[in-house]
This record gives structure tokens, C-alpha cells and sequence, in this order.
């Protein structure tokens, strides 16, 4: 059982969270640390609130019962301010990159740091410029979004992500709709940030590939719960569920007995 004491400084726990919209339960009591240094990819069927998981650790949605934690902090009652405050820590690229059609990439990523009133025009130019150079992008800062690939938007949205030098990035979808060339560059910058700069990342896919080549943990969501969490390499080899998701063999029925499953 996770104990919710709010001088535990884990990035991302879930305790106890249920969450209930519209009548229908999407989680029921679910538990979990993200440890700092983890890529946890979060896998599962349609359906099954992968998306609203993100949403409840960056605050955008707040759980029925349970608490949510950033940083030893629950999210729970928390101001908008502090809302704001605590979303410094946790940057977010959005399945379509949701970049504003009408500014351009040097906009886009500078928009979060002008609102902020933290940084210079000098220092804002320098983030900018170094973000851009993390996700191989150099010299795009006057172009806009309509004059990018599907690939390039998801990293200039990557990039404004980085700009805030968030501890936790959460990934929704991030290589969907991408050419293969396009899903390695992606795959391979989500690496290099846990490599080079500590960052935690978790990542909402469908692509069981770019799982493969890029999760430390995984974790299966299924029948309001979580089904599976452990190491990747343990669970690709070992766990049932998994396989029989990663192969297309996925039944729900399969699942309805089983209780969740460990392999630390």
C-alpha cells in the first residue's frame, strides 16, 4: 500500500485514485510511484483511460477519490496558482503537438516563458535556440507549423515542452501517425533525455515497437485498473497480458480474473 505522506518527494504518485465522469468509473483505486529517471510506458486498450491518466497527474483533471501527488504535493484543493506552479515540474506533448497554427516555431515554444514574466528577451532566445538544437531542429525558428512535417511539429512540441526544464515530460501518443525515420528520431530523443538529463518521461502509446525500444517500465491498464507494472524487459518476456496485447491477441474477458501482477 502507498502511504500518501506529503514529505515524499517521488515526482508522480497516484494513491488510491478512482475516477468517475459522467456515471462511468474509467479507474478504480489505483496505486502507483513514478520514480525520477523512469521512461514508463503505459499501455492498454481503447478505452481503458490512458489519456485521462495523464490529465490527472498534470492537473487538468482531478481524481473522484484519492489523491494525486507531484513532488510530495497533492493536487487535490489546490488554487489555480498552485496549480500552475506545480505544472513548472511536468511538461506535456500533446498527440497532434497542438502548436498555434499562427506563430511561428520561435513563438510556439517562447509562448509558456513570455506568459511566465520570469526570463529576459535574451534568455528567452537562448532557451529557445537550445531546445530547438536538443530535438535537431536548428534553424526552423522563423518557419510555422503549416510549413513542417507531422514528425517535426511533434518535436517542436517536444521542444516547448523542454523550455520550462520540466523534471517529468508525459507523452500522448507521441509517434502516432508517424513515418518510421520520424517514430526513431522520437523514440531515440525520449532516450537522450533520460540519458543526458535525468528527465522522467511516460508515455501513452499504442506502438508497441517504440515500447519495446524505449520503456524501463511498463504499465498495463484494463477492467478500471492496472493490470500489470514492472520492469519491461521482465513483463515483455513473462507476463501473459502483455504478450497477448503486444501480439493482437488482446481479449478482455482474458483479464477479468487476473489480479495485477508484479515483476520488480
Amino acid at each position: 500500500m502507498i502511504s500518501a505522506v506529503e514529505t515524499d518527494k517521488t515526482p508522480v504518485v497516484l494513491d488510491h485514485v478512482t475516477v468517475t465522469l459522467d456515471g462511468v468509473t474509467i479507474h478504480h483505486d489505483i496505486s502507483l510511484k513514478i520514480h525520477s529517471g523512469e521512461i514508463v510506458v503505459v499501455l492498454g486498450p481503447s478505452g481503458t483511460g490512458k489519456t485521462i491518466l495523464l490529465k490527472l497527474i498534470i492537473g487538468l483533471l482531478m481524481p473522484t477519490y484519492g489523491k494525486v501527488l507531484i513532488n510530495g504535493k497533492s493536487t487535490d484543493g489546490m488554487s489555480e496558482e498552485e496549480l500552475t506552479e506545480a505544472r513548472l515540474h511536468i511538461g506535456m506533448l500533446f498527440q497532434g503537438a497542438a502548436l498555434f497554427d499562427s506563430l511561428s516555431v520561435f513563438d510556439n515554444i517562447a509562448f509558456a516563458l513570455r506568459q511566465r514574466k520570469q526570463h529576459s528577451p535574451q534568455h528567452i532566445n537562448q532557451i529557445v535556440n537550445e531546445t530547438l538544437d536538443v530535438v535537431g531542429l536548428s534553424g526552423t525558428q522563423s518557419k510555422f507549423p503549416t510549413e513542417l512535417s507531422g514528425g517535426q511539429k511533434k518535436r517542436v512540441g517536444l521542444a516547448r515542452a523542454l523550455a520550462t526544464s520540466p523534471e517529468v515530460i508525459l507523452f500522448d501518443e507521441p509517434t502516432t501517425g508517424l513515418d518510421p525515420t520520424s517514430r526513431k528520431r522520437i523514440d531515440n530523443l525520449i532516450v537522450k533525455l533520460k540519458e543526458e538529463k535525468k528527465i522522467t518521461s511516460i508515455v501513452v502509446t499504442h506502438d508497441i515497437e517504440s515500447a519495446k525500444s524505449i520503456a524501463t517500465r511498463l504499465i498495463l491498464l484494463g477492467n478500471k485498473t492496472i493490470l500489470a507494472d514492472g520492469k519491461a524487459e521482465k513483463l515483455w518476456l513473462n507476463n501473459n497480458l502483455i504478450r497477448s496485447f503486444a501480439e493482437g491477441n488482446w481479449h478482455q474477458t482474458d483479464s477479468a480474473n487476473l489480479l495485477k501482477t508484479h515483476f520488480n
